[in-house]
Parts: structure tokens; C-alpha cells; sequence
């Protein structure tokens, strides 16, 4: 990029990304990538249960590495991976690389927040906590995209995946973030916006594109769009108003993934909505000019 940040005033980042569940994950992983905001310490592929796939941890891990290969990248970000499968209760932790990685830069001595990124299920941040309790004590900005829309809730994937870990978070007192389903539902791209702004863009480019109308194909009715969800993510940790959002109580979730209101836990920031046009503009033009300056 043609501009940069000094060291102390970068923001510290960890993705963790469920990142062969859809066609979106890949969008905001090579966002995040891209921003220069952002000093990154590592992507953590996530698993995304067993209904998809018997191996979703291996299918995430090969698609962060197809991501850096495609960008040129190989070797250069560390890629530590997650828990295989989901917690069996909320005492007892998945210990993995992703979630030690998530601990050793929680203890670090940095005055800046350390703001992990989930685009999926909520297993190695809890499992983190349940390792080393004494990171809840420290600077953490969890940032979800997952949860149905407030108040009642209601299935979502995302908590799906592990209702247990989203419950270890929420009683937890980290800082969260939360981007429920009815605000990240609203981010639509369209092929046509794709193909002009990104389907030229390399191979990265050509490759984004390609696997969301892929994507798309295997679904029920013709759709010439599909919502970036997890893209908010990085839009909120690079401006944190851009989306509307309160802090609320942290609920608990049922076995039905409806919302548990107990009034108990530490207040939350629940986004309510988003800036679309601010999100994808802004990885259009990242996109953009890392092509250009790589001659990709």
C-alpha cells in the first residue's frame, strides 16, 4: 500500500475463520490481509461442524493456504489451526495451536486491545479462556460475526456450530462484539459489482469471484448475489461506528439457540446495522491497488 501506520498506533488482529463453510469468509480473510491498519499475528482456520463435511478443520486450513498462494503470500502469515470439533461442554477446552496463538498475544505486555476476529464459531476463544483463565482479564476485543437477531434469537449457523463456546464467551468478561445474523444478512454484492470490481483483479480476483457463483449454483433458486456476512468484521475493527450499535447485556443461549436474557453478564456492543457501501468499497479498492503494486 501506499501509505502505512507506525508500529504502536497499528491495530493487533487475529482471524479465525471458518473458511470453506461459505463463499464469503474468502472476501473478508483477503480483507483483512490487505488493510494496513492492521498488524495481523496470524489466521486460525475454524471448523464448522461435521454436517458439511467430515474434515471442515482440514477444509479451512487448505483454503487460507489457496487464499495466500493466489495473493502471493505463501509463508508469509502464520497460520496456526483450531480446534477439529466443537467443545463437548462448557468446562472442558479443545486445545489447538489457533487457541494458544489467541493466548500468547492476550499476555503479551501491549498497551493496544487485541482484537480477535471470528467468522465462525465462537470454539477457540472460548477454549483459550478455559486454558488460561487469566486472559479475561486482559485487553480483548472479541469481535462475532454469528447469534440471530436481537432479542429472541433463534438458529444461526455460526452458533450452531458450538452453542457451549458461545455461552463460555458471553459469561465471560472479555469485550464482544456481536454481529448478529439480521445486520451481516444485509451486506449483497452482486455478480455484476463483482465481475467489475474484482474478477479482473489477478488470480486472487478471478478466484473470489469463480467460488461464489460456484457456490451459488449448488443452491435451490438462481440468486446473482450473495451477502459478504462476515465482512463486517473488518469493517467495524477498522471503524468501529460503522454500523449502529448499543451495549446490551450479554444473553445465554438455549439448546434452541434462542436468547437467554438473564441480566448477569457484563454489557456487550451489539451492531444492529451496517455500512455497507464503507465495507465493500473499501476491500474494492484495497483489492485493487495490491494487484496493481504486486503486478499480479
Amino acid at each position: 500500500m501506499q501509505w502505512d501506520f507506525p508500529p504502536e498506533k497499528k491495530i493487533r488482529v487475529i482471524v479465525n475463520t471458518d473458511a470453506k463453510n461459505e463463499a464469503d469468509d474468502q472476501y473478508a480473510i483477503v480483507h483483512a490481509i490487505l488493510t494496513p491498519a492492521f498488524e495481523l499475528h496470524g489466521i486460525v482456520p475454524a471448523h464448522f461442524g461435521t454436517t458439511k463435511s467430515p474434515h471442515t478443520l482440514k477444509d479451512s486450513h487448505d483454503e487460507t493456504m489457496l487464499l495466500l498462494r493466489l495473493m502471493g503470500l505463501e509463508g508469509q502469515m502464520r497460520v496456526e489451526d483450531g480446534a477439529e470439533r466443537a467443545l463437548p461442554d462448557e468446562h472442558t477446552p479443545v486445545d489447538s495451536p489457533g487457541a494458544r496463538l489467541i493466548i500468547a498475544q492476550a499476555l503479551k505486555d501491549d498497551p493496544r486491545p487485541l482484537h480477535v476476529a471470528f467468522y465462525g464459531p465462537l470454539t477457540d476463544m472460548a477454549s483459550a479462556l478455559l486454558l488460561e483463565p487469566e486472559i479475561a482479564q486482559r485487553d480483548i476485543r472479541c469481535i462475532w460475526i454469528g447469534g440471530g437477531g436481537w432479542p429472541l434469537g433463534g438458529r444461526e449457523y455460526n452458533l450452531s456450530n458450538d452453542i457451549h463456546a458461545a455461552n463460555v464467551v458471553m459469561r465471560s468478561t472479555i469485550d464482544v462484539w456481536q454481529i448478529p445474523s439480521t445486520v451481516y444478512r444485509r451486506m449483497p454484492a452482486s455478480y455484476a459489482e463483482l465481475y467489475e470490481k474484482v474478477y479482473d483483479k489477478g488470480e486472487i480476483g478471478k478466484y473470489l469471484v469463480e467460488q461464489l457463483i460456484e457456490h451459488n449454483a449448488r443452491g435451490r433458486t438462481a440468486q446473482e448475489f450473495r451477502s459478504l456476512g462476515d465482512s463486517p468484521a473488518v469493517g467495524v475493527m477498522i471503524y468501529p461506528d460503522s454500523g449502529a450499535w448499543e451495549w446490551l447485556p450479554a444473553p445465554e443461549f438455549e439448546p434452541t439457540m434462542h436468547y437467554r436474557h438473564t441480566g448477569r453478564n457484563r454489557p456487550i456492543r451489539v451492531y444492529s446495522d451496517i455500512d455497507a457501501r464503507f465495507v465493500h468499497e473499501d476491500f474494492f479498492a484495497k483489492l485493487a491497488i495490491f494487484v496493481r503494486e504486486k503486478g499480479l
